[in-house]
């Protein structure tokens, strides 16, 4: 990782264990068109943002309540010129208690400011993590993108 990857993070008053199991809902706060599983290593699922856009992941770290790991193995997001640039790039969930909380931090390494996405990624992944994502943890339903 460099100081350059995306990264955001979130605080809520919920479990690690919380934490982990909703990020592993992806289709409950980031898109609801995903296939597949989200919560164990080796793992693969897709999302998708219309045809023919779609991103596939797979699990290749999962540390209990404290870090989870997405490869983006295959992508097909036709909105860039590079229609696979987030191929080879990595999603890594940190999660860590403060105080009476959880903290989730979330960095996507790979998106920097020198790829075509990164303005756009910036906005999608704020909204996805810090509304959405934020709203499915302490409030029980997020604001996927349908």
């Amino acid at each position: 990782m460099n100081q350059k990857d995306y990264n955001c993070s979130i605080t809520a008053n919920i479990s690690a264990k919380e934490a982990v199991g909703g990020i592993s809902r992806v289709s409950e706060w980031w898109v609801v068109n995903t296939e597949g599983h989200s919560q164990k290593l080796n793992d693969v699922f897709k999302v998708s943002f219309g045809k023919p856009s779609f991103v596939t992941f797979k699990l290749i770290e999962v540390v209990p309540d404290k870090k989870v790991v997405w490869l983006v193995t295959e992508c097909n997001l036709d909105f860039l010129k590079d229609k696979t640039e987030w191929t080879g790039t990595k999603v890594i969930w940190e999660i860590s208690p403060e105080n009476n909380s959880t903290k989730i931090k979330m960095t996507h390494v790979g998106i920097v400011p020198e790829v075509e996405c990164y303005d756009s990624c910036v906005k999608g992944w704020d909204h996805y993590v810090k509304e959405s994502l934020f709203k499915l943890l302490t409030e029980g339903k997020g604001l996927p993108a349908k």
